[in-house]
């Protein structure tokens, strides 16, 4: 059986003002690993700017990714599929940085994010395609009523 995606790809900024221990932390937490790339960037200002980023090809390890984000954030993502997913059946989705520390995923539209891109699989490659695939992938998902996240 075909997987949902080719690839997903992970992306997180950590600036000089935040906690880059507790932001890798719990970017592990969603992602199921500690393995990411890192590199360092400085900033306009000549602040150090960490940048995680990690990309995933098996199945195995993607699915348990949308199963932690919860019921609302599935629920959410269903809904705005049309616009999460474009032309090239990539689907783009940022979660809240602030509210991912606190071991919350919510969708989010600004600019302090976590990235999540991942190219659907879907032939021939045609955007409704990828959106019907990505909504059985998302109807087939076992998600608990409640997630504990420890602190």
């Amino acid at each position: 059986m075909q997987g949902t995606f080719h690839w997903l790809r992970v992306n997180i900024f950590c600036y000089a003002t935040e906690n880059e221990e507790l932001i890798h932390e719990k970017t592990a937490e969603l992602l199921g690993t500690d393995e990411f790339e890192c590199d360092v960037a400085d900033s306009e200002h000549g602040n150090k700017i960490i940048i995680l980023s990690a990309e995933l090809s098996k199945q195995r390890d993607i699915v348990p990714i949308f199963t932690r984000l919860g019921k609302d954030v599935i629920d959410e993502l269903r809904e705005r599929l049309d616009e999460k997913i474009d032309e090239d059946c990539v689907l783009f989705m940022r979660l809240d940085k602030q509210e991912l520390v606190q071991g919350r995923y919510v969708i989010a539209s600004h600019g302090d994010v976590l990235s999540i891109a991942g190219k659907i699989v879907s032939h021939p490659a045609r955007k409704e395609i990828a959106k019907t695939k990505m909504t059985e992938f998302l109807n087939s998902l076992v998600i608990p009523d409640t997630w504990c996240h420890l602190p």
